[in-house]
């Protein structure tokens, strides 16, 4: 091997003659360091940033797709009826006119015996004003006579005085729970206690000056009274019924034995009349306990009628209540319309003020849950149902629609079950306090739409 001499040199003397290399001047490392720290936290900011931006957009996205609508299902009747405008037809006596000033003494709907006083006539307002005289003083004479009855020792002032107030705290309990029983009866001892502390008070509990009050009412009523006959007589019937205060003038048009001969076009020219009733009458007398309701119908309508048969009749104006009524007479058709009549015995007294009224004819009704149409869903099986929320997921729920509206269906409430497969079944059913899925994205058996 040759070696040069400039090799040899380098050989030598190159580690030694390399120049050292030129050192960084001490400011430049911490701004190089510095420099990089600033695009790293940059970076990590906006990785950060779009990360959270992110996020939002996602929740926004699955907060607007996934929002659900629900409703709360309940049970629900389905009426198919017919309203009509008609006239109620009955036996009536009209109790004869005496004179103008009138003590009527039944009540409205209160049955009345034969030769039962229903009124008391005056020929003038003495005659009136000694009338409530005497009864103010009867009421009292009873009171006394009740109180002269009781057994109880009439000297202790304290002992009737706490008697009083447990009447009074008894009376009032009843009618806070509106329990009539008995009222009557409860009241009469109350005063008899009353009348008792106050005559005990002023004879020291002596019988005898309760019982010689007594006998000064009994002469006071019977002087009143002679007086009475003079000027004020009675007014009796002779025959049995329901008691009415209101004569209004078709108690000889609307009779049971008119109805039989009804047609369409005489009803309509008896609802065009002006009737008047008879004046200065103290009431009248329903004598039997069938009355009668009677309508005009489209033809189409009363077809679905049957004489014989009953059909439920819905009044909601004067008076709310539903009646069972038989259909008893329906007319020949004229110009599309026929005459029906109903007839029953319920609720007479009820409806003794009741004369031209609007009422629903209820042809049937049918009971169900009802849900809106746009909550009904076909399932993977081609099933139709609805969705309910169990818990945080959605269940589908079968359904049979049983009746339907413009904007409902009426569907067919839980059925008992009577087997096992029953059973299964029964835990898929929809029942009424469910609540039902109208909208949402995706829906599925077992989806879960809560969180």
């Amino acid at each position: 091997m040759i070696t040069t001499p400039r090799l040899l040199f380098f050989r030598l003397c190159g580690p030694l003659a390399r120049p050292a290399p030129r050192p960084h001047p001490l400011p430049a490392l911490p701004e190089a360091i510095m420099k990089q720290g600033t695009i790293v936290n940059r970076i990590v900011m906006l990785v950060l940033f779009a990360a959270l931006m992110l996020y939002l957009i996602v929740s926004a996205w699955q907060g607007f797709t996934g929002r659900i609508t629900t409703v709360t299902s309940y049970s629900y009747t389905l009426d198919d009826l017919q309203e009509a405008t008609g006239f109620l037809a009955r036996d009536e006596y009209v109790l004869p006119a005496r004179s103008a000033l009138a003590d009527v003494l039944p009540a409205e709907g209160e049955k009345v015996s034969v030769g039962q006083t229903v009124a008391y006539l005056y020929q003038s307002a003495d005659a009136l004003e000694r009338k409530q005289d005497i009864r103010t003083l009867t009421l009292e004479k009873e009171q006394l006579e009740y109180s002269l009855g009781r057994t109880d020792d009439l000297s202790d002032n304290a002992k009737l005085t706490k008697e009083i107030m447990q009447q009074l705290a008894g009376l009032r309990a009843s009618v806070s729970r509106r329990d009539f029983t008995g009222l009557e009866d409860s009241a009469m001892e109350l005063k008899g206690l009353v009348y008792k502390r106050d005559y005990t008070s002023e004879s020291g509990g002596d019988l005898t000056a309760l019982q010689a009050q007594i006998a000064k009412l009994t002469e006071d009523i019977n002087n009143l009274q002679s007086k009475s006959s003079l000027d004020t007589s009675a007014v009796y019937t002779d025959r049995s019924g329901i008691f009415s205060g209101l004569v209004d003038g078709y108690e000889a048009l609307l009779t049971p034995a008119a109805l039989e001969t009804l047609t369409p076009s005489t009803l309509d020219k008896l609802a065009g009349e002006s009737v008047k009733p008879e004046s200065n009458t103290v009431g009248k007398l329903i004598t039997s306990s069938r009355w009668y309701f009677v309508c005009v119908l489209p033809e189409d309508q009363a077809k679905r009628l049957v004489e014989g048969w009953a059909v439920d009749v819905r009044f909601s104006r004067d008076w709310s209540g539903e009646v069972n009524m038989t259909v008893e007479r329906i007319s020949a058709p004229e110009n599309g319309r026929v005459a029906v009549v109903l007839s029953t015995t319920q609720h007479l007294s009820d409806t003794t003020l009741l004369r031209r009224q609007t009422v629903d004819i209820v042809f049937s009704s049918v009971t169900g849950i009802r849900v809106p149409k746009n909550a009904l869903y076909q399932n993977e099986s081609g099933q139709w149902g609805v969705y309910a929320v169990v818990g945080a997921q959605a269940e589908f729920k079968p359904i049979t629609v049983v009746g339907e509206d413009d904007d409902y269906y009426l569907i067919q409430p839980l059925v008992s079950a009577t087997s096992v497969e029953d059973k299964e079944g029964a835990k898929k059913a929809l029942r009424p306090g469910d609540e039902i899925i109208i909208s949402a994205e995706g829906l599925y058996d077992g989806k879960v739409v809560r969180q």
